[in-house]
């Protein structure tokens, strides 16, 4: 039996309450209609009535009852009176045109909240017979406002909270950009009755199966014991995962039996937490030196990492769920027993710690040497050459020659149980490309998955990441949230949106570091303008989704750095912008955009400090680099690195030594103090370059095509299809 209501309008009052009349359905003698069914539509037509006069009440759930009508005496229609509907129902149109509505992934829902216009006290009445008020706090108004759906909120339920966000790092732009590799087309299933559930659960099923042999192999469960008076077990679930090749195809399904470390506790369930892992600047540079010295890259996976480490403490853990009991135990409930934990589990704090002491201890063991300075790079100098063991977690690149490579194979599966993915081509999201002249390091796949997630995959493509900044700071459309004007409501993925866009710039993708860097300040309250400028980046990406970096085996170019500042790149809050890049062999591995913390007087305020933090990232890309290089055996010369800057005068007085003036007298003396004693130790020189050739450019402010393209090029940026 279905209900039919029509058209409920703004003028229904609650004398229309004696008006209503019934089409009583047939089944009336199963279940007549009572007095309790009448009061139940008068608190649906009530609720209407709110609904059409306040915008909010079917977007903030705190302001919505629910109400349930038995389905069996439901009435088949409910006629009410309705004097001047079409008055009404034309009110009703304009009133929702003024709103504005926002498309977005297909779903309907208001884009803008007017600060101050949260709560209104004129719709402050009493609900179901006036027995309840519904009202908002100030203060959860600005928690609903600060709160942001992920953009897989549907299956997820995650909401990112700006407050306890705060800063963006690298840390969340990951998680978000996990959350977009995962895939919205094909969602992995939550929980095992969601497997269940799929056509596909025989492939589920046989990887959880998978799961249970590696943990019985392994020897991480111990006795099912009597859970011990006094400890509280770890929780426990299934995580189910798409391993996905680089041309986004799922290639394996994976299960994962994971404990809920949560709930350990610190001192008494683990002590050290931390496991180092290669970051991506060091990555770039052995793809480097792997291009310049001809030497080959293979990706190996350790099956099940985790379960290597031992545990250095007692952990106790709730039976998993599809985990058989003995029958000599299912006398008492299940929730009594638990397993004593004899390795380490996926999901435990000192997990990762635990398998990388395991890895290290085994390569140092073999003749393999790592240093504090990169301490996930193992190498190994043999008679015939070298080998390097880059590892990530449980995906471990080894570089050197084809002979060399195949023995460290054969003694890497001796102790652990590894796959072999042959040349390195898909890794950390990262697509490798091996080309005659070089190899090419690209996301192609990924920015159209991105583009995709935002309904801009088939958006008109741009030239340039950003547009021109006006002159006059009132008509700047960069400039932060005005009182008045309408922030961003949760429906608006905005940090989503950074969080991926920082992913990208992160690894691939420089040419848009000063754009992400700029829209990043404005999290906290986002406007209107500023997700126009994320959908300019959007745009952007749209006709460059193959750009990437290309390492040519051509060039004999060692480690060269580009430094520049954008003297009041933000005028609002007086501060400006460093910006530096470091090529080797002609292409960028490491560079940065970053608003300045210290207020800048003048140009050569501004350019000193830039110059003093891209010193600072000389020294350990000389340190890093020159520590591989030597570990290899290979030769490297004792040269300074040279540093580019444009700015005569900062050069001037670095070369020369702190100059006391009334344009530099109020500078620390620091940034020019430590950037002069690297001049000293001849560790870096500084040369002058012109703006129009300073790579650095690009990272301080937004540029007109023609010089943007050129620096862009300068860095070693290439098109698929141009290399």
């Amino acid at each position: 039996m279905m209900a039919i209501f029509p058209c409920l309008v703004e003028e229904i009052r609650k004398t229309h309450e004696k008006d209503v009349s019934w089409n009583e359905p047939s089944l009336l003698y199963l279940d007549p209609r009572t007095k309790q069914s009448e009061t139940e539509v008068q608190k649906i037509m009530h609720l209407q009535e709110i609904a059409n006069q306040l915008p909010d009440a079917f977007t903030d759930t705190k302001r919505v009852t629910k109400s349930h009508i038995p389905a069996a005496n439901a009435p088949a229609r409910v006629e009410i009176p309705n004097k001047q509907a079409g008055n009404n129902i034309a009110q009703e149109s304009q009133s929702v045109l003024k709103r504005g509505v926002h498309w977005f992934k297909g779903k309907k829902s208001r884009v803008f909240k007017r600060k101050g216009t949260e709560k209104n006290s004129d719709h402050d009445e009493n609900v179901l017979d006036g027995t309840q008020d519904i009202k908002t706090s100030p203060e959860e108004e600005m928690n609903d406002m600060n709160k942001e759906m992920s953009i897989n909120y549907s299956q997820t339920n995650i909401l990112w909270d700006r407050n306890e966000i705060g800063d963006i790092d690298e840390i969340f732009s990951y998680s978000v950009a996990s959350d977009i590799m995962g895939g919205d087309d094909d969602p992995e299933p939550k929980s095992v009755i969601d497997c269940q559930n799929r056509p596909d659960w025989d492939k589920w099923k046989d990887a959880m199966q998978a799961e249970l042999n590696s943990l019985n192999k392994r020897k991480v469960f111990g006795p099912i014991v009597t859970t011990p008076r006094d400890v509280k077990p770890v929780g426990c679930r299934w995580i189910f995962v798409q391993k996905r090749n680089e041309k986004n195809e799922v290639t394996r399904y994976k299960a994962r039996l994971v404990a809920q470390g949560f709930s350990q506790r610190p001192g008494i369930d683990y002590e050290e937490t931390y496991s180092p892992v290669m970051d991506a600047i060091t990555f770039r540079y052995l793809i480097s030196l792997a291009v310049s010295k001809n030497l080959e890259m293979r990706l190996m996976d350790v099956v099940t990492a985790y379960l290597y480490g031992s545990i250095d403490n007692d952990i106790y853990m709730k039976i998993p769920e599809g985990f058989k009991i003995p029958e000599s135990l299912s006398s008492k409930p299940k929730e009594m027993y638990s397993i004593k934990l004899q390795r380490s589990l996926y999901g435990l704090k000192q997990s990762g710690r635990m398998w990388y002491n395991r890895l290290s201890d085994y390569l140092i063991s073999k003749g393999y040497k790592s240093n504090l300075i990169c301490p996930c790079v193992f190498i190994k100098k043999t008679t015939s050459g070298f080998v390097i063991i880059a590892v990530y977690v449980d995906d471990l690149n080894i570089i050197g020659t084809n002979k060399e490579i195949n023995e460290v194979v054969m003694h890497l599966k001796e102790e652990f149980e590894m796959k072999d993915l042959g040349k390195t081509k898909y890794c950390l999201g990262l697509q490798i490309e091996h080309m005659p002249n070089g190899i090419l390091v690209h996301q192609s796949n990924y920015t159209k998955t991105v583009l995709k997630r935002f309904n801009m995959d088939k958006a008109k493509s741009l030239s340039t990441p950003m547009v021109g900044r006006s002159l006059n700071v009132d008509n700047d459309s960069f400039r932060p949230c005005e009182e008045g004007e309408d922030v961003l409501g949760p429906e608006v993925p905005y940090l989503s949106a950074i969080g991926d866009l920082m992913y990208l710039t992160n690894c691939t993708r420089p040419d848009i570091s000063f754009a992400v860097n700029l829209f990043a300040r404005f999290s906290s309250s986002p406007i209107k303008r500023h997700w126009n400028g994320i959908k300019h980046i959007f745009r952007y990406l749209r006709g460059s989704t193959d750009l990437g970096l290309f390492y040519s085996n051509n060039s004999k170019q060692g480690l060269v750095g580009y430094a520049d500042a954008g003297y009041l790149s933000d005028p609002h809050k007086a501060r400006s912008q460093t910006g530096y890049v470091f090529l080797n062999g002609g292409t960028a591995i490491s560079w940065r955009s970053q608003k300045q913390t210290l207020v800048a007087t003048s140009s050569n305020h501004a350019e000193v400090i830039a110059l003093h933090d891209d010193s600072r990232e000389c020294v350990w890309l000389r340190s890093m680099t020159q520590l591989i290089v030597t570990s290899c055996g290979l030769s490297i010369k004792k040269s300074p690195t040279i540093i580019y800057e444009d700015n005569a005068a900062c050069v001037a007085q670095i070369k020369e030594g702190y100059i006391k003036s009334d344009r530099t007298k109020h500078i620390p003396p620091r940034y020019f103090v430590y950037t002069q004693d690297l001049i000293k130790d001849n560790q870096i020189e500084m040369k002058y370059v012109q703006s129009s050739n300073n790579s650095a450019d690009l990272f301080t402010k937004a540029l007109p095509t023609s010089v943007f393209k050129k620096h862009v090029h300068a860095i070693g940026m290439r098109h698929v299809q141009k290399t």
